[in-house]
């Protein structure tokens, strides 16, 4: 089974900052894919379906952004689960401008509380991750203390512009499923 787990903070509070983005995909995925309605699960809501004849779980964390790695608890006792080839973590990246993405099949958490968390849980930088931009255009980098920034909400244009994303993530996360993260990087990477 494919895990595609998204990281956001829990309430209502948080629906629209840039911190959640990762719950956003999630839930277009689920939409866009007809699964089941999101469920309780342990330390997340899932939601569960088919993509072609791959089963897939779609995951949102019901920890703060910085407990995210405990929703993989269950998934770290399947004999015939990998984290490096069965795991997508989608989540935002104050580095990369609004609007933007990037897929990786390894690497840091790069500072980002839930992805530590996650790297924590797994002992491993072993699994493919998609960054989402939430960051400032380049002229004006500058966004004052992080935390503040990743919290608040979206102006209305760069909502719409990170909304406009949603088809073609599902895209890639489609062929994600089935081809693998190498795949998707070449095809889908700006």
């Amino acid at each position: 089974m494919k895990v595609i787990l998204g990281l956001g903070n829990p309430g209502k509070e948080y629906a629209d900052t840039r911190h959640n983005v990762g719950w956003w995909v999630v839930d277009h995925l689920a939409d866009a894919w007809r699964f089941d309605g999101w469920r309780k699960d342990g330390e997340a809501l899932t939601s569960s379906g088919l993509v072609g004849r791959v089963k897939v779980r779609l995951v949102k964390p019901q920890t703060f952004m910085n407990l995210s790695g405990a929703a993989l608890k269950p998934w770290l006792r399947r004999p015939f689960w990998a984290a490096a080839t069965d795991l997508l973590v989608v989540s935002d990246e104050v580095q990369l401008a609004t609007g933007t993405w990037r897929f990786r099949s390894r690497g840091s958490a790069g500072g980002h509380n839930g992805l530590k968390s996650i790297e924590q849980a797994l002992r491993s930088q072993e699994y493919a991750r998609l960054r989402i931009g939430v960051g400032p255009a380049e002229a004006q980098r500058q966004v004052g203390d992080l935390a503040d920034y990743v919290l608040s909400d979206f102006g209305k244009g760069e909502r719409e512009s990170v909304r406009a994303l949603l088809p073609t993530l599902e895209e890639a996360l489609r062929l994600w499923t089935s081809e693998g993260i190498e795949k998707v990087m070449n095809q889908f990477n700006r």
